[in-house]
């Protein structure tokens, strides 16, 4: 049986972004698919995966319509990037990092 491959979170994910969008966004499917494509695009910055709603769905076990209401919290928090060549296109989806992008300008400085 193979070993599965190591997974490490930023600890601002758990510490901070857990309790906003959980507790106070009441949004805890948001970030059930925030951690999806953490999984999916690691901690790397512009790195993309694509995925259908049924293939989130699945993954996550949220309803489609849970992970449509979660995506759409997650755009409008700057937190996903979505694109996609058309409009019945299998999106792209990038996982942002924000918290990085103000410590690496508060350090340049």
């Amino acid at each position: 049986m193979p070993k599965p491959s190591s997974f490490s979170i930023d600890p601002y994910v758990v510490d901070t972004l857990m309790q906003d969008l959980v507790g106070h966004d009441h949004r805890p499917s948001a970030f059930i698919v925030y951690l999806f494509f953490l999984r999916r695009c690691g901690q790397q910055a512009g790195a993309v995966s694509q995925a259908s709603l049924a293939q989130i769905a699945e993954g996550t076990g949220l309803s489609r319509r849970a992970v449509q209401d979660a995506i759409g919290l997650l755009r409008r928090r700057k937190l996903l990037g979505v694109s996609a060549d058309t409009p019945t296109a299998v999106p792209e989806y990038e996982v942002r990092h924000p918290w990085n992008e103000t410590r690496r300008r508060a350090v340049q400085k």
